[in-house]
């Protein structure tokens, strides 16, 4: 494959100069205002300034929510949370039993129960409903999932349960394209038809730490806390940034606050102890955390245990008291996602040579096809999500690769690439095919389903037909927007600090400079990584490009981030190189 086309952002001018007149530096000035910020409030991480849960923007079905929830824990009676087996859901369960604790829940009242990614599938299924009767639950609460649990809710309703829906995935759709809801007692969920919560971006955690807001309101209303103030919720934080950015959902103004001020108290050092103990086995200085550790040291240890173990491990982690159970555990996770990489990068190999033969069609004239199914006998389930990403990745592509589960239907996961809405590609299918697909959901990006054994073949034709339809050679060329040159005296230790102190993540992306340099001199560190001394005007800079093996010309354009590299307690500024143009 080519390199990408390089792009240099839009800077509004007048944006760029009225947030230096705020008080910005010149150089964040220019990111934000390439990043669409208008004011300096939309930066402002304060909690006075988060969306409203109620109101004429509010969240639809919070104030129902929250009476339901109030009414179990004045009665005494007990919940039951059924969480997801992803990060998003493992911080959605320890906020809200977290917060149901806080909140006055009877001691022991409130359980949880989570999928076996291999035997229950996904979401409030009849099999998860009578999994949670072992804890004689009245009230059952999802946490990111259950707006497509229709089966499942109705189940539970006709067992006598009262049904709490609280997600943020999109709804089904009726065969004539409309969305529908499952008829729970309460649902709280942004994407849901009739929602005006301006935000559609909430991660699940999100969601139920909104719904907590309100039920704290609720019960002082019903004077639960006497004269005193109520139990204060902002300690849930750490657990709320965690997951937003774990679960890669749009960084709005609103995500941005929770994730600040979860970062807040993580560099504190006012964070639960199982997230303590997650920066201590990954190697994560907490006082200097940032998203970055988040979406790729955290995140991805809670997402292990879910993806090759047990969940709870996850979410016992996130929710002891007890420091040494919680770095117990975190080690554990730890070992976990080493496995996972491992069984990773087997399976990464295995679908590099299946598209190898693929790429060996001569009809193909050497490009891959506008969309990719992959599919090996020896794929673990609980990996093909992480394995389409890298594909996507690396071809540009949307990708789902398939792997058989348990039950022996055929378990995929899709990521996509802009322009290409993943779960509207799958309902088209679905309606075009009335029998290929047995479930699916998700979102634009990422998206899941499940197939008859068998039916990978038949898929991936009606898959790249879409693909064909929808994509033109614009969209399926790798675009990398970058930020332009950086300036000479911004190649600095304080420029790095000042960039990790923001908030980046998803459609409010990381800093990336584009400058043309000059190959001083290259070397291969650790046998696949390419480390490089480069002439940038009359001044040297350190580099390396991780994974590149190959070398580079003599004068080439390179987009790059900036970090600081520690040794023997001195600390340079190095590029860490991301790409290169053609």
């Amino acid at each position: 494959m080519s390199g990408p086309r390089i792009l240099v952002r839009d800077v509004p001018p007048d944006q760029a100069f009225a947030l230096e007149q705020a008080g910005f530096s010149p150089l964040l000035s220019r990111l934000f205002a390439a990043r669409g910020v208008l004011t300096q409030d939309e930066l402002d991480p304060d909690l006075k300034h988060l969306l409203p849960p109620e109101g004429a923007a509010g969240l639809l079905g919070i104030a129902r929510a929250a009476e339901l929830l109030a009414d179990s824990i004045t009665a005494g009676e007990r919940i039951c949370i059924v969480a997801d087996y992803d990060c998003d859901g493992a911080t959605a369960c320890a906020v809200m039993l977290r917060g149901l604790s806080q909140l006055g829940a009877r001691p022991g009242s409130v359980h949880y129960v989570v999928p076996d990614r291999a035997v229950h599938g996904y979401g409030l299924t009849p099999t998860i409903v009578e999994l949670a009767l072992k804890h004689e639950p009245r009230l059952l609460v999802t946490v990111d999932n259950g707006i497509a649990s229709h089966a499942g809710v109705a189940f539970a309703r006709q067992l006598g349960l009262k049904v709490l829906v609280t997600d943020h995935h999109l709804p089904a759709v009726t065969a004539d394209g409309q969305p529908t809801v499952p008829e729970a007692d309460a649902l709280v969920n942004p994407n849901q038809p009739g929602c005006p919560f301006p935000s559609k971006s909430l991660a699940g955690v999100g969601v139920a730490f909104y719904v907590l807001t309100v039920l704290r309101g609720e019960l002082r209303r019903r004077g639960a806390f006497g004269d005193g103030p109520p139990p204060r919720l902002d300690g849930l934080l750490d657990l709320v940034a965690l997951g937003t950015v774990a679960d890669v959902v749009r960084l709005d103004a609103n995500n941005r606050r929770l994730v600040a001020q979860g970062l807040r108290r993580m560099r504190a050092g006012r964070m639960q102890p199982g997230v303590q103990a997650l920066f201590t086995a990954a190697g994560r200085d907490a006082s200097r955390a940032n998203s970055f550790d988040l979406g790729f040291a955290l995140g991805p240890r809670i997402n292990a245990a879910g993806r090759l173990d047990d969940m709870t491990l996850g979410i016992t982690c996130l929710t002891t008291e007890d420091t040494g159970q919680a770095l117990e555990l975190a080690r554990e996770l730890d070992r976990i996602n080493r496995e996972r990489r491992e069984i990773e990068a087997g399976m990464q190999e295995q679908a590099l040579a299946l598209l190898d033969r693929l790429m060996a069609d001569p009809r193909l004239n050497g490009a891959p096809p506008p969309a990719l199914a992959l599919f090996d006998a020896d794929f673990h389930e609980g990996v093909v999500g992480i394995v389409a990403s890298r594909i996507k990745d690396r071809l540009h592509r949307p990708v789902f690769v398939f792997a058989e589960g348990a039950d022996g239907q055929l378990k995929g996961s899709g990521r996509s690439i802009a322009g290409f809405h993943l779960r509207d590609a799958l309902d088209l299918i679905s309606k075009r095919h009335p029998d290929l697909l047995r479930k699916f959901g998700g979102h634009a990006m990422a998206a899941g389903c499940t197939l008859a054994p068998g039916g990978v073949d038949a898929f991936s034709d009606a898959f790249e037909r879409v693909a064909r339809e929808w994509l033109d050679d614009a969209a399926l060329t790798r675009t990398l927007r970058t930020d332009g040159p950086l300036p000479p005296e911004a190649f600095c230790a304080e420029t790095v600090r000042e960039l990790d102190a923001q908030v980046w993540g998803q459609a409010f992306e990381a800093p990336l400079f584009c400058d043309r340099v000059q190959v001083v001199h290259q070397r291969l560190v650790g046998e696949k990584h390419l480390k490089l001394r480069l002439r940038q005007g009359a001044l040297l800079r350190d580099a390396i490009w991780f994974g590149r093996t190959e070398q580079l010309p003599e004068q080439v354009t390179l987009a790059y981030r900036l970090t600081l590299n520690e040794y023997q307690g001195q600390q340079r500024v190095q590029m860490v190189v991301e790409a290169m143009a053609d």
